[in-house]
């Protein structure tokens, strides 16, 4: 019994010690290493910028070819499908609808490449102010986060 209390005591000492961190750890995360939630703000607010705008292939980038959109009569399909639903407002300078910001409330990793964001999207017109809640899942492409799914309501 003896034997084996020493190598227990010195896994757990080995354990608690400090370990220093590799010299590669130290340097500064490249472009494509920046933490997802910082990665997805700037591009959220990219896609804004696009919307407000009125430039819609800007305020579309952030849409992955295949991603799929939920609407109140069923599910589109494709990038160029959720462009065409939002094609009638954009009108080259700002967008009909009014400016787009985002209130984020939530954002969970569900793996290294893929997370979930919860947001409030507000669009303020000249006469009138809509807001509602939406649910993005995000996938990493290369060094761009992407939406895959996307449910506003």
């Amino acid at each position: 019994m003896r034997l084996m209390v020493l190598p227990i005591a010195m896994m757990a000492a080995a354990a608690a010690a400090p370990v220093a961190a590799p010299a590669a750890a130290k340097v500064a995360a490249a472009p494509s290493q920046v933490p997802a939630e910082t990665a997805i703000r700037r591009a959220m607010a990219a896609s804004a910028a696009g919307w407000n705008a009125g430039d819609l292939a800007r305020f579309m980038a952030i849409y992955a070819d295949n991603a799929v959109f939920v609407t109140p009569k069923g599910l589109l399909r494709g990038r160029e499908a959720i462009a065409a639903k939002y094609w009638p407002s954009f009108r080259g300078v700002g967008n009909a609808r009014g400016t787009l910001t985002f209130a984020f409330l939530e954002m969970r990793g569900i793996d290294p490449r893929h997370a979930m964001l919860f947001a409030r999207w507000t669009l303020t017109g000249p006469s009138a102010v809509e807001s509602g809640m939406t649910t993005l899942v995000f996938e990493r492409r290369g060094a761009a986060w992407q939406i895959i799914a996307d449910h506003s309501s």
